[in-house]
């Protein structure tokens, strides 16, 4: 123990992190433990690289100098050849799904304090009649895709330390919304150290480093370090569709886009929207040297973001909006290339720490480094990937503050806006107020429709619908 002790002292000085073991023999024999145990989790060895590259150089990820808009599938089909190629492709995608060649992956790693929850997001409640939770929403989507496919779907989950555990209990409680343990795979992100501005690691505690999770770019790191794709590969799984915990009106399981992503021979694709303003906070889909790369709503210059084309549309106008597919083998090959690391994002936070002095300090100002990776810089590793054009209505109704942009409340009237336009489409009649917004609260199951054309078939089980109704199909 004495010399596994001075090894490592020797290393932290090396590095010029010793205030690590500042504390060392003040600790219990199971908190020396633990401290020697965290820091063994850390990369010494890339540290001093992260801390040049990205703690000290606020201008860490520069945009290329030379980018282009990236190319796009359209929502729906425009041209006889698009027409003929969708069909195909749709064709390519139900019969991958009824093969059990796909899996649902949501990253998880979210608490609903922003939304003034106590708990991970993914269990806050938020359809609009059943007050059905985000995980519950989810799981009964992945449930009536596999009835529909005659499949069974497996559901992988993403947590971070910070609701790993609640996550679990979450689903143990609910019986695993009638998926299956079998089918249900939790997993944890990792997690990356927190830095002070001049680049020394600080600690949570005497015993404990302050960390924070290495972001969604970690979870291609953690699929295959849990096991998670050495289970898909075992259950016959290809593709994974990847998407974020705050967003119940996501189309979990997609054919027409699996369609073309493998007609195109796609590595890792992503769904984008047509930004509702040149600023609109979302990554900006580019073409860097003919890869697709997605460059951030805060790096991109104003002039080029109000860029118009001729007809007056945004020339940077997609928007990414956290939905994928991901080939199970890119996963892996990623993995095996030894080093694989995606960059690091820099963000200046308050992060809570004890003191040289042991004394516990709670930050008023922001006072330090959070490093995290994000997905979408893999999609320039992928030898192809394609973009698939989704409608905000449709597809994008994220839950992210307690009020105003982005609310629950906004979230659940876009779900009562789609179950409308659903509703009519089907030749429904919905009563609307004056505004034109719908006069009820609507809430459609998966169950009874996971798209506005399976609907047509249940017209016999939808009752009319008044003004100041509450309906709820299931």
């Amino acid at each position: 123990m004495h010399e596994l002790i001075n090894t490592l002292e020797n290393k932290l000085q090396a590095i010029s992190q010793k205030q690590l073991m500042a504390f060392f023999c003040e600790l219990s024999e199971s908190q020396k433990e633990m401290l020697i145990k965290k820091i063994g989790q850390l990369n010494l060895s890339k540290i001093p690289l992260w801390i040049e590259k990205y703690v000290k150089n606020d201008d860490s990820l520069k945009i290329p100098d030379h980018f282009d808009p990236a190319p796009s599938y359209p929502a729906r089909p425009k041209t006889d050849e698009q027409v003929e190629k969708y069909a195909k492709a749709l064709k390519i995608g139900e019969n991958l799904i009824s093969q059990g060649k796909v899996a649902g992956f949501v990253v998880a790693g979210g608490q609903g304090t922003r939304l003034g929850f106590d708990g991970p997001k993914g269990n806050y409640p938020i359809s609009p009649v059943e007050n059905k939770t985000l995980f519950q929403v989810f799981a009964e989507n992945l449930m009536a895709a596999s009835t529909k496919y005659s499949t069974t779907i497996p559901w992988y989950i993403m947590t971070s330390p910070l609701n790993h555990d609640a996550t679990i209990e979450i689903f143990e409680s609910a019986d695993y919304y009638g998926l299956g343990g079998e089918n249900v795979f939790i997993f944890q992100q990792g997690t990356l150290p927190n830095f002070s501005f001049d680049g020394k690691i600080l600690m949570a505690d005497k015993h404990e480093i302050a960390t924070s999770p290495d972001g969604h770019g970690g979870s291609l790191k953690a699929l295959y370090a849990s096991g998670a794709i050495a289970d898909m590969k075992k259950r016959g799984v290809e593709h994974i569709s990847y998407w974020q915990v705050d967003n119940p009106l996501i189309y979990l399981i997609d054919p027409l886009f699996l369609g073309l992503h493998v007609l195109d021979k796609a590595e890792m694709s992503s769904k984008a929207l047509v930004k509702a303003g040149p600023l609109e906070k979302v990554g900006n889909f580019c073409q860097v040297d003919g890869k697709v790369t997605v460059i951030e709503y805060s790096d991109l210059p104003d002039e080029t973001a109000h860029q118009k084309n001729p007809d007056g549309s945004l020339v940077f106008e997609l928007g990414s909006i956290g939905i994928h597919l991901i080939n199970v083998s890119f996963v892996e090959k990623l993995n095996q290339e030894g080093d694989f690391a995606l960059p690091f994002h820099r963000a200046v936070k308050k992060i809570p720490h004890i003191d040289e002095n042991g004394e516990r300090v709670e930050p008023a100002e922001p006072n330090g480094i959070k490093l995290e990776t994000f997905v979408f810089d893999a999609l320039p590793l992928a030898k192809h990937s394609i973009i698939l054009q989704t409608v905000r209505e449709e597809e994008f109704a994220p839950v992210k503050n307690a009020t105003g942009v982005d609310s629950a409340e906004v979230t659940r009237q876009m779900m009562i806006d789609r179950a409308a336009a659903w509703l009519e489409a089907a030749r429904v009649k919905v009563p609307r107020k004056a505004d034109g917004t719908p006069d009820c609260v609507l809430e459609i199951a998966p169950s009874f429709a996971l798209t506005p054309e399976d609907l047509k078939a249940k017209l016999d089980q939808i009752p009319p619908i008044k003004p100041g109704d509450e309906l709820y199909l299931g």
